[in-house]
């Protein structure tokens, strides 16, 4: 069953899926930073329907950046120094590419790296198999 599947693709991500009116959002924390008072957070967020009628499954996903408490305003990431670069292709469908990060905070180095167009191809993928279609929409709207 495709429902099956799709949960152990998330479980093999290490995300969490959860579900609200046959709407399933799958979300994992791509990297996050907890200095003094301050804390940034990177989050890749998955949401997808599956219509039995049309035999479809509706993905759409999106990264998020959150952060909150005080800085010391060194520079725009908060105490210390970063930077990000993200790797994508734009065109008529979804973005495809790789997200990585690299910062430095008192001397010590975290970086990351998160492929968010693997997650949406081991959904489609998933789809295929069990005799699905996929329908990738920018916005979640109509979901």
């Amino acid at each position: 069953m495709l429902l099956n599947d799709l949960k152990h693709i998330a479980k093999s991500l290490s995300a969490e899926m959860k579900e609200k009116k046959g709407v399933y959002t799958l979300e994992r924390i791509v990297a996050e930073r907890k200095v003094l008072l301050s804390r940034k957070k990177l989050t890749y967020r998955a949401k997808f329907r599956i219509d039995e009628d049309r035999k479809e499954l509706r993905f759409t996903e999106m990264l998020q950046e959150s952060g909150s408490g005080m800085s010391t305003g060194d520079s725009e990431f908060g105490p210390g120094f970063g930077f990000r670069k993200e790797i994508y292709k734009v065109g008529a469908g979804p973005r495809e590419g790789t997200i990585e990060g690299q910062s430095t905070l008192f001397g010590k180095q975290y970086t990351y790296t998160f492929d968010f167009a693997q997650v949406r191809s081991s959904f489609q993928d998933a789809a295929a198999k069990d005799g699905y279609g996929f329908k990738y929409q920018v916005t979640p709207v109509g979901l």
